[in-house]
């Protein structure tokens, strides 16, 4: 991990105005609607310059179109962009019925069961696996993915990182997918759910959502860029006040600690290589054999969308996804006015508050 830390970085880069920062967008069903405003934010903001973006699942879509939308035309085409692909996701986007029930499913952990189509939903996967129920593999999510984004443009565009994170189910490792690579396939991977879609195959080998091994991937983008400026938007809160005690609750709580747990695992790497650089045990700089302090900075889903069950997730009428978003905006607002003027500083997140007792004697 260290050595992945001290990764040299090749080739120059364009100056361009404004702090420069990484982003790292979780998945999380539709609650990525909140994902999608603090992006908005951000790029109407103008204050920003994105040089790399991570992203698993929900996130990786986001990602997806926000790297589309500066690939060709930068921030206000990216806002476009974003604006575009939600608005086709929601119950009144005009999608056809097949790519309308693929979204739906991107949008859940797992359908609602109170309804028709949730209780025959999870009677028909309790006994039969994707295989069995859709033995023409039809995933529709290609489709729609391929509707929106030119992955021509993303593929040429050097000026920005992209790295999508998927798990391969055979090895059981995270695999990154990077920007130069990228393709269709690749995002549906990484929001490939195993109860609902046949694994999807790429140069031999077989994927499932990533975020059960990288939600999102953090150490790809310390080795690829210059900045040392992380902003995480986290839609899955590491810590719940509340016992859960109904099978909706303790389901849900199950998903959110699996889908936190690989980045826990990073923030305490990079927690224990900021700790050792601040000690003078490590020599900081880029370089072979020089090590990158990371300023973490976090934006989180708080208030009342953070208490949204499982059921909530799956909820796909704009108005929905338009609340998510207008949150997603105050709090990119509020995270800026606090601290854009301690961005390439210091980190605004207290590492102990993310990952406690992430460095033992």
């Amino acid at each position: 991990m260290i050595q992945f830390l001290s990764r040299a970085l090749g080739g120059d880069r364009s100056e361009k105005p404004g702090k420069r920062i990484n982003l790292a967008l979780q998945g999380g069903g539709a609650l990525g609607a909140f994902t999608w405003g603090v992006l908005d934010h951000v790029l109407e903001d103008g204050r920003l310059t994105i040089e790399g973006i991570s992203g698993t699942s929900a996130g990786a879509v986001n990602a997806i179109m926000l790297a589309d939308g500066l690939a060709r035309g930068g921030p206000d085409e990216a806002r476009k962009r974003l604006a575009d692909f939600w608005r086709a996701a929601s119950l009144g986007g005009n999608l056809p019925d097949v790519q309308r029930r693929a979204v739906d499913r991107l949008f859940s952990f797992w359908p609602i069961e109170d309804t028709p189509v949730g209780l025959w939903m999870q009677a028909l996967t309790r006994y039969l696996s994707p295989y069995d129920f859709n033995p023409l593999n039809i995933n529709p999510l290609k489709d729609l993915i391929e509707r929106f984004v030119d992955f021509n443009a993303v593929r040429a565009c050097k000026n920005l990182q992209l790295f999508v994170s998927a798990t391969n189910v055979r090895s059981g490792q995270l695999q990154v997918f990077r920007r130069d690579e990228m393709t269709a396939d690749m995002i549906v991977a990484s929001a490939c759910l195993p109860h609902l879609f046949r694994a999807v195959e790429i140069g031999g080998e077989h994927y499932w959502d990533g975020g059960y091994v990288g939600n999102p991937a953090l150490y790809p983008l310390v080795g690829a860029t210059q900045t040392e400026n992380l902003l995480l938007v986290q839609i899955n809160p590491v810590r719940r006040k509340q016992v859960p005690k109904t099978q909706n609750e303790i389901l849900a709580r199950i998903n959110e600690i699996t889908f936190n747990s690989s980045l826990m695992s990073e923030l305490r790497g990079i927690a224990f290589v900021g700790k050792l650089i601040d000690e003078g045990k490590l020599p900081r700089g880029i370089g072979t054999g020089r090590y990158r302090r990371i300023n973490l900075h976090r934006i989180e889903l708080t208030g009342a969308a953070q208490t949204l069950d499982a059921a909530n997730r799956l909820h796909t009428d704009y108005d929905f996804f338009e609340m998510l978003r207008t949150n997603g905006r105050r709090a990119a607002r509020r995270f800026l006015d606090a601290h854009y003027d301690d961005i390439g500083v210091r980190s605004t997140v207290d590492f102990e508050t993310v990952v406690p007792e992430h460095v033992t004697a």
